[in-house]
């Protein structure tokens, strides 16, 4: 694996559903092709195992996302690009993990609600539409959208494979990559 600067952190924000966790895995991938080491810390399964204990109401999912920034701080301190792909609806909490791991690139996945809840595999607008589920970002719960981000995708028109690959030409743009010969 190339050894190049210290790794930074892509730090996916966006609704559930949005596409983060697919275009986060396509991009690992991608980055793995040109030698380099990246590592996906999906929400999902990270609240699996590191963040069982915890519920989703707003000082749970700020822990939750705080229990994420510290992982990827310790990947990207070792050079590697950790790529987190995590709802993390509060500015608050994007603001302290941007300022704990320092090398970070906030990308905001553009989905809109209507588009997010027909991609919903998992029917959690659904029950949460139908009260079964409370909380729910988007829905009762706010998704605060970043204000300045380095990067926003629009996960709406082309497929996540295009949003990875815009991705790495606007971290080369940007510096954080080097540019791959075309």
């Amino acid at each position: 694996m190339t050894r190049g600067p210290p790794g930074f952190c892509i730090w996916l924000t966006g609704l559930p559903s949005a596409g983060k966790t697919t275009i986060g895995r396509i991009l690992a991938e991608r980055l793995a092709a040109r030698g380099w080491y990246a590592e996906l810390l999906d929400g999902d399964e990270i609240r699996r195992g590191l963040s069982s204990d915890l519920g989703f109401d707003r000082a749970s999912r700020e822990a939750h996302a705080g229990r994420v920034s510290f992982v990827a701080k310790l990947l990207a301190r070792n050079g590697s690009i950790p790529i987190v792909a995590l709802i993390s609806p509060y500015r608050s909490s994007r603001a302290k993990a941007r300022a704990e791991i320092g090398r970070f690139v906030e990308v905001y996945v553009n989905t809109p609600l209507a588009v997010c809840e027909e991609r919903d595999v998992k029917g959690l607008y659904k029950k949460a539409r139908a009260g079964e589920i409370k909380e729910m970002t988007g829905v009762d719960d706010p998704y605060e959208p970043p204000e300045r981000p380095e990067v926003v995708l629009d996960a709406v028109h082309g497929s996540a494979a295009e949003s990875a690959d815009t991705l790495l030409r606007e971290l080369e743009r940007l510096g954080w990559l080097p540019v791959a010969p075309r």
